[in-house]
């Protein structure tokens, strides 16, 4: 089978390099009980005006290699060990910590899951945003608030002008995460890191949140990573998914092609594990076991210890990610099985 270690794209569109660029990435936690080696050489790219989402379930690596990205990994006990960030041709590992200050928050930014833990308490939402203009772009702070009042107009945070003054426990779990996504843009950044922005948030409120990130993506061209554990949240805005076990990718495909088929049985589990309106009555399928402990991560392919499909050679040989057409990529040894199996379910029905 041919095989592929790398399948980061060496050219964008119109011959030009992807606006990020991760390189065979690896991060690890230096604890008392040992080395948790919790990112394992993950490339991928995204281009300006793509979505990449990135899936996988809690403890599979996703926030930790967002982390690494933008330079905010807590060390110790995290060490970036490898790899290359390029971004606008830049290797952003290689850079000082002034100069990596001047990118985060003003070419790529990050939102995070939380957004009551992340706003500063005992600031005004007003201050808080227009602090990035302050400090970024040298503006009074006359100036700063009538940017962070346009800036609540355009993430549809009603009556602006009034709200500015107010705290973020004064404002709804959908209305803090929307001063988030308002910090994240206020710059207007390359790149944007979404980190679980729909966690705790009601289905209504998911929906308003995705479709916000939609329109402002189109509106300023942006590159966004959308991280999350939740296949049915992406399904209406990725572009391409990555999906993570065990710190590494084990399948890329573009959105809909993963849908119809994946190829790697971890993949195929979380699709089996989405509720759906036709299986009323039904138990909820469930991915056996847990997740391993990445203090001692197995060997061979990681996932076999919950593999349907697992054989010897899953148990001592770690699966490269094998080319499956010009667009996908599956670590799985036996990814012509799982993708056939689901063509021909696809093709039944």
């Amino acid at each position: 089978m041919a095989t592929s270690q790398d399948t980061t794209p060496e050219t964008g569109p119109g011959g030009a390099g992807p606006l990020l660029d991760v390189r065979d990435l690896h991060v690890e936690f230096r604890t008392r009980e040992g080395v948790a080696r919790a990112v394992n050489g993950v490339s991928y790219s995204v281009d300006a005006g793509e979505t990449l989402a990135v899936l996988g379930e809690s403890g599979s690596g996703k926030s930790v290699t967002a982390q690494a990205v933008m330079g905010i990994l807590d060390s110790p006990p995290g060490f970036v060990t490898g790899g290359q960030v390029i971004f606008q041709g830049r290797d952003l590992l290689t850079l000082g910590n002034e100069q990596r200050r001047k990118v985060r928050g003003d070419r790529m930014a990050m939102i995070f899951q939380d957004a009551l833990s992340s706003l500063n308490p005992v600031l005004s939402v007003g201050d808080q945003l227009g602090e990035m203009y302050r400090v970024h772009r040298g503006m009074s702070r006359k100036d700063a608030k009538a940017k962070a009042i346009e800036l609540m107009d355009r993430v549809r945070i009603p009556a602006a002008r009034e709200r500015v003054r107010q705290y973020p426990h004064q404002f709804s779990g959908g209305m803090r995460q929307r001063v988030m996504i308002a910090m994240a843009i206020s710059l207007e950044p390359e790149v944007i890191i979404a980190d679980e922005p729909t966690t705790a948030l009601d289905v209504t409120v998911q929906a308003q949140v995705m479709e916000l990130l939609a329109d402002l993506q189109r509106e300023f061209t942006m590159g966004l990573i959308l991280i999350t554990h939740d296949l049915g949240v992406v399904a209406d805005v990725a572009d391409k998914i990555a999906v993570m076990y065990a710190g590494r990718i084990v399948e890329t495909s573009p959105v809909h092609d993963i849908y119809r088929a994946p190829a790697h049985p971890y993949t195929k589990g979380l699709l089996q594990s989405i509720p759906r309106l036709d299986q009323k009555g039904s138990e909820l399928y469930a991915i056996k076991g847990l997740p391993p402990n990445l203090l001692h991560i197995p060997p061979g392919c990681a996932f076999h210890p919950r593999c349907p499909i697992a054989r010897p050679v899953c148990r001592t040989d770690i699966p490269p990610l094998y080319v499956v057409d010009d667009k996908r990529a599956s670590a799985c040894h036996f990814w012509r099985e799982t993708i056939g199996d689901e063509r021909a379910a696809a093709d039944r029905a």
